[in-house]
């Protein structure tokens, strides 16, 4: 599949038309399907194919509401779509009534002219970062079967490495976006949090949780988050030259395998090769964060908020593993809810200072690469890998920073672009030229 920009130009020439890009995407997930694979739950082929006769001949008229217009996109399985059952890769949800209006981010790429193709498998109701799920199969990392694909945006990183979608619409809590697209070969764009509305749909935390695309390009994660966000920031390229980019070895270095540290020091060598400045730093209060989030931290005790009804009446139907980590959340008082905002003030704070004069701070977007599927058929071996995969990119997250994941010249591996807070438009833009330097 080619870029957003790429093919709306095709489209805006007459190269090429909506229904024939939506028919290649059905096709490609029919195949897909056949082959024994699981990145979509739910596939509207037919309204699909009727949206994107509509939108081919309102372009004839001479009407194309956005660079998305015409364009496939998939949806995770968390948000609403009107009509449909929001199941949040679950059968818990099985009974629940259809939505009666869109996901505010559906509605808005509905109202951009994309063309919604399906909903996309995803871990049960987002707690993994593996993409782990044993009702509806677990998607498997496009360049080799044997491993996972991430999450928990799992279907969806599928969905665009494999031609089914232009781009896809995910979340993020703790690397949701990221993960599958470093595990997957893409671009993954996490927003500050409040910049990109959730309602509609099932969170995860209401503290962590952000909403975003998976694309091929950073140019690609800048145009869909113009529509999500309402905001059309200036994603134009960095000069990379004299960029400061800080890199530090405390606790996001720890445990990162062989191949990721190789593909990271070479990225890193190319881009001090064409005139950035790489700077060590020390971050050692990182190491706390084990410790402040020991009892299951913003996502245990808001998901038990949310599920805890649900647990009651349907948790047989809830994958243990999963079960088990939301109802950690019982645990939580408000007291303890409380020290967590003021632990994460306290970072934040520390984080502000550290990188003052940072331009961007880089890291391995995963420590390991895609975890073989067979390897994580025991708990233990399971949730130690969930953890270290979700460990760096939850930093982030923590922060209430914004995020760029960008594929790094070794299959399986992202190099993240991180910011703090509100620092989305500078990211974007450091992230492009990033991105063009590695290329």
């Amino acid at each position: 599949m080619q870029t957003i920009q790429q093919l709306q130009a095709d489209l805006q020439a007459g190269r090429n038309t909506s229904e024939k890009l939506t028919a290649q995407a059905l096709d490609a997930i029919e195949a897909h399907r056949k082959q024994g694979g699981s990145a979509f739950v739910h596939v509207d082929a037919e309204a699909a194919l009727q949206a994107a006769r509509a939108s081919d001949a309102a372009r004839k008229a001479g009407y194309a509401p956005s660079p998305l217009a015409g364009l496939p996109v998939s949806i995770k399985d968390l948000f609403d779509v009107k009509g449909q059952v929001t199941r949040a890769g679950s059968k818990a949800l099985d009974g629940a009534a259809p939505a009666q209006q869109d996901a505010v981010a559906v509605a808005r790429l509905r109202a951009a002219g994309a063309i919604l193709v399906g909903r996309t498998n995803m871990s049960e109701f987002a707690f993994s970062g593996l993409g782990w799920n044993p009702h509806y199969g677990t998607p498997r990392a496009p360049y080799d079967e044997e491993r996972v694909s991430g999450g928990s945006t799992s279907g969806g990183a599928v969905s665009v490495a494999k031609g089914m979608a232009a781009f896809a619409l995910g979340t993020d809590t703790g690397g949701s976006i990221r993960i599958p697209s470093a595990f997957c070969g893409l671009t993954g764009f996490k927003p500050t949090a409040h910049r990109v509305s959730l309602q509609g749909g099932v969170p995860l935390s209401t503290t962590l949780d952000s909403a975003g695309p998976l694309a091929r390009s950073v140019a690609c994660c800048a145009t869909v988050d113009a529509i999500l966000s309402g905001q059309a920031l200036d994603a134009r390229p960095a000069n990379l030259a004299g960029l400061r980019f800080y890199v530090t070895q405390d606790f996001i270095g720890d445990g990162v395998d062989d191949t990721v540290g190789a593909a990271i020091e070479s990225a890193l060598s190319r881009l001090s090769a064409q005139g950035a400045q790489i700077v060590k730093f020390d971050f050692p209060e990182l190491r706390e964060l084990p410790t402040i989030n020991g009892g299951g931290g913003f996502a245990a005790a808001e998901s038990w908020q949310w599920h805890r009804k649900l647990l009651a009446e349907q948790g047989n139907a809830y994958d243990p593993r999963v079960a088990t980590r939301i109802r950690r959340g019982e645990n939580i008082g408000a007291a303890d809810y409380i020290e967590l905002f003021h632990a994460r003030a306290r970072i934040q704070a520390i984080a502000a200072d550290r990188l003052r004069d940072a331009d961007a701070w880089l890291m391995p977007t995963v420590a390991v690469v895609p975890p073989r599927v067979r390897d994580l058929e025991q708990d233990e071996a399971f949730f130690a890998a969930n953890g270290l995969v979700l460990r760096n990119p939850s930093v982030i997250n923590f922060l209430d920073g914004c995020a760029v994941s960008l594929p790094c010249g070794e299959p399986g591996v992202g190099l993240a672009v991180n910011g703090l807070r509100d620092a989305d438009q500078r990211i974007l833009q450091i992230s492009a030229a990033v991105e063009a330097a590695l290329n």
